[in-house]
């Protein structure tokens, strides 16, 4: 055993990917185009990174989001950091994470950036389902 307290050998390994929900969509290049753009419903996508710390913070939203919204918007999650994710992030000008986005029948329809409560997540779904 180390004798640094701050070692992480105090600390339990977690995977880089924890996600509560299994309502949340993972997309990539290989299904964004079928999962997001060609959607039929409105879709939230939290473009993340697993070493963001806000990026963190906001999961348990989007999980949250995901279980409340099953059937009537999907809610996705792309890690920007995979050399085959990063033209994707790069045409919808992701530029700091977290990045929401909201996409309905192809095209963004509302984004923010930044750290979000559930309540400003919710109103850019709703106005996506009005």
């Amino acid at each position: 055993m180390c004798n640094n307290p701050l070692s992480f050998e105090w600390f339990p390994v977690y995977p880089s990917v924890v996600m509560a929900s299994e309502n949340v969509i993972v997309v990539s290049a290989e299904n964004f185009d079928n999962e997001v753009l060609q959607s039929k419903v409105p879709v939230l996508v939290d473009f993340w990174a697993p070493w963001c710390g806000p990026c963190k913070m906001l999961g348990p939203v989007i999980d949250q989001l995901a279980d409340e919204y099953v059937g009537r918007a999907k809610i996705a999650k792309m890690d920007v950091d995979p050399d085959e994710n990063k033209p994707i992030a790069a045409k919808y000008n992701i530029q700091s994470i977290p990045a929401l986005k909201v996409f309905k029948d192809g095209t963004v329809v509302a984004d923010a950036m930044g750290m979000q409560s559930k309540q400003e997540l919710v109103g850019m779904i709703d106005n996506a389902l009005a």
